[in-house]
Order: C-alpha cells, then sequence, then structure tokens
C-alpha cells in the first residue's frame, strides 16, 4: 500500500531545461501509490519526449488540446474533475502570467483554469525573469488564491547565472505532494470562526487611522481550517486578500463593526481565532468635512477607546467553546500576553514581538510564544501558514 493510493495528480511540464527533473517527480509519485496524468506544453517537449512520461506513469500524455480522445469526453475538462492535486513543475514566467490573469490558450492553462483542485507550482526560470516585476505581481495574485509554492532554489542555474530560479528537487516536490494530499480532516463538520486584518476608524471623509495588519495570518488560519475540514467563518478587515475558497467571508471596517459581527457569530462556533488587529482608538468627533490646514499650526484630535471585542467576546463564552487570541507586542510579549489570556477570558493566546525581524506585519513568516493557562512554548520562525496548523492542533486538543 502506498501512501497515495487513490490519489490522482495531474503533473503539469512546461518547457524549460529542469524539464528533465520532472520525469524523476513523476516516477517518484507513482511509486508512492499516485495516478499521475501529465499534461505537457508543446515547448516542453523539445526538452523531454512524451513518450518518457507515458512510460514512467503508464498513463497516456497529452499535449494537444485537440487530439482526438481515446474515450469519448472533454478530455481538459475530464482532467480538471479526476485531480486531487494539480502539479506545474517546472513552471516557467509564462504559465504564471497565464494562471494569475485566466488565460487558457493551451492544453495545460485550459485544464488548469477548469480544475477546482488545490495547486502546486514549482517555477524554474532565469534569475531575471523571477526577479521581474510582472513575475512578481502575478506571484502575489497566485499566493493570495491560494496557490501553494514549493522553490525556487537559489544556485547555479542552467544559463550561467547564480541566484533564485533553479526549481526545487524532485524529492521537495514529491514531499510537498505527499503533504498536502495526507492532511488531516481532523476538524470535520468543526465550526471555526478566524478574524483577520486590521479595522478602520475615520477622522473625516477622507482620513482614518489603522494598523500595518496584512491579514495574512488570519487568512493563513481560515484556509488551513478549511482544509482541515472545517466550517469557516472569516471575519475580515480591509485587506489586499483573495479569501479561500469555501470560508463564509463577513467583511467589517471599523471595530464597532467587528463587535457587532462577532456577537452575531461567535455563539455558534466551536472554536474562536481572533487574529484580527483591531484599532484600540477612535477619534472622538468624526469630523463632517475634511479638515484643512490652518498655516503652521498644530492639530489637536482626541482619541476615546474603541470597544475590547475579545473581552465582549470572552464575557459571552459558552460551555465547550474555544477562544484563541493574540497579542502583537513591542516590549515582554509573553508578560503582556498573559494578561490578555486571563483578562479576555481566553484558552489560548498567540504572541509575537513583531519588532524581530521574520516576525509580525506584511512578511509572510512568524515567530510565536503559544501560551495556554497551563503552559508556555516558544516556536521557531516559520511561515504563517505553518503557523496555522500549530495554532488549529493546539486548539482541538484543548477541546480534549
Amino acid at each position: 500500500m502506498g501512501v497515495l493510493d487513490g490519489k490522482t495528480i495531474v503533473f503539469g511540464v512546461t518547457g524549460g531545461i529542469a524539464a528533465y527533473k520532472s520525469c524523476e517527480a513523476v516516477s517518484r509519485l507513482k511509486k508512492l501509490g499516485a495516478t499521475v496524468c501529465v499534461i505537457m506544453t508543446k515547448n516542453a517537449t523539445e526538452f523531454v519526449a512524451p513518450m518518457t512520461f507515458e512510460t514512467l506513469s503508464n498513463q497516456p500524455c497529452v499535449v494537444d488540446t485537440f487530439a482526438r480522445p481515446e474515450r469519448w469526453e472533454v478530455e481538459h475538462v475530464s482532467l480538471a474533475k479526476r485531480a486531487d492535486l494539480f502539479v506545474i513543475a517546472p513552471a516557467t514566467a509564462n504559465i504564471m502570467a497565464k494562471l494569475a490573469h485566466g488565460i487558457a490558450d493551451d492544453m495545460l492553462s485550459t485544464t488548469c483554469l477548469a480544475t477546482r483542485a488545490p495547486m502546486l507550482i514549482a517555477p524554474a526560470m532565469n534569475t531575471g525573469m523571477w526577479e521581474n516585476v510582472a513575475t512578481q505581481e502575478n506571484l502575489k495574485i497566485l499566493q493570495a488564491r491560494g496557490m501553494h509554492f514549493v522553490g525556487p532554489e537559489g544556485g547555479y542555474l542552467a544559463c550561467g547565472d547564480v541566484g533564485a530560479g533553479r526549481m526545487s528537487e524532485p524529492a521537495q516536490i514529491v514531499e510537498r505532494c505527499v503533504q498536502l494530499l495526507t492532511a488531516a480532516r481532523d476538524m470535520q463538520d468543526l465550526r471555526v470562526l478566524v478574524t483577520a486584518g486590521p479595522t478602520c476608524e475615520n477622522i473625516d471623509p477622507v482620513r482614518f487611522i489603522t494598523n500595518r495588519s496584512s491579514g495574512k495570518m488570519g487568512y493563513a488560519l481560515a484556509e488551513a481550517a478549511l482544509r482541515r475540514g472545517a466550517q469557516v467563518t472569516l471575519v475580515t478587515g480591509p485587506v489586499s486578500l483573495t479569501p479561500p475558497q469555501g470560508a463564509q467571508v463577513e467583511p467589517v471596517r471599523t471595530t464597532e463593526d467587528l463587535l457587532q459581527r462577532m456577537l452575531a457569530l461567535a455563539p455558534e462556533q466551536d472554536i474562536v481565532i481572533q487574529a484580527a488587529a483591531p484599532a484600540d482608538y477612535r477619534a472622538q468627533q468624526i469630523a463632517p468635512q475634511k479638515l484643512k490646514k490652518q498655516g503652521d499650526g498644530a492639530l489637536t484630535l482626541t482619541f476615546v477607546p474603541t470597544p475590547d471585542v475579545a473581552k465582549a467576546v470572552g464575557e459571552g463564552k459558552r460551555d465547550g467553546q474555544i477562544l484563541v487570541g493574540f497579542a502583537a507586542e513591542t516590549e515582554t510579549a509573553v508578560e503582556n500576553a498573559r494578561k490578555k489570556l486571563d483578562s479576555k477570558h481566553l484558552d489560548m493566546i498567540v504572541a509575537n514581538d513583531v519588532t524581530q525581524p521574520g516576525a509580525g506585519f506584511d512578511v509572510d513568516t512568524n515567530i510565536a510564544t503559544i501560551i495556554t493557562h497551563q503552559q508556555a512554548e516558544s516556536l521557531p520562525i516559520m511561515t504563517k501558514k505553518a503557523l496555522a496548523d500549530e495554532i488549529l492542533t493546539r486548539a482541538l486538543a484543548l477541546r480534549g
């Protein structure tokens, strides 16, 4: 019995010198029990013959959108529906651009557009192409849509350059496939509410105060909970991220908006994770017109506290419900987090010092200490997606 028995992987190969590495990746996946269906672009066939992949996978290798199929079915739709996972390795700058902008002009890009399977992309290209602003913008688009990436690695490239752009090794790609396909479904039918992002408090019709929260941690938590089988409600402040498919999305803007949505939604949830960063203060008076600069004179504004959302949710906590909070601090993070753990009736709190490199706002990594009433555990730097799973696993353990 292989670890991937019963799983179907559609494996896309595009036109790059790293295509030869994909032969090993397909072979490894087949040995783990997966059914591997390879789609090649015409450019990819200049590097590796389709027969190579057919021999390794024991499946037809598809290249031409208009080739007559062996059995009557619309092949790109059939493959899209069969896929448990869609892999593209190597993924050129060209295919990343097509995916980002919905272009479907060959068999691979057409099937990608039709599938609802999770997608794993292994980029491979010249360093200049990888670092080009267009490629980086496309990368952000695809990441925001929930696509998974492995690599690229740094090193000596076939073109002679030294830098980022080398495709990850087959073993790394296969390991990531196994992780994605064997994720635990240990939150099946649990109701999980996650908050994410900042809130905004108006000063006048054109100005507001907010904070630097990007929403990445909350969105990673929502995505991970969905992957593990939960029914997810995502209450989100204004961010530039695309919500994970399958979540019930509840947009909010102000801290008062957040409070009202949480009071309405939280009582029905099994786990509530408050990763949002609501503003602590708002203007006492919102100016009805734009505040004008008055020469060189100073402008004085009076701010008053906003509602304490976490405390309000905690006061309404029901038996069996798990409440998780976050504490983004700039000093004595653990001590400050312990105070919030008690005062807001939380079961667990995730503390991080946002002044540390690799932690905090606008980055894809975090450095956290997870604190319960029994213990505090400091975790090493990791991606926010990896931290999301750590948080969910510990929240589940608290349910007993």
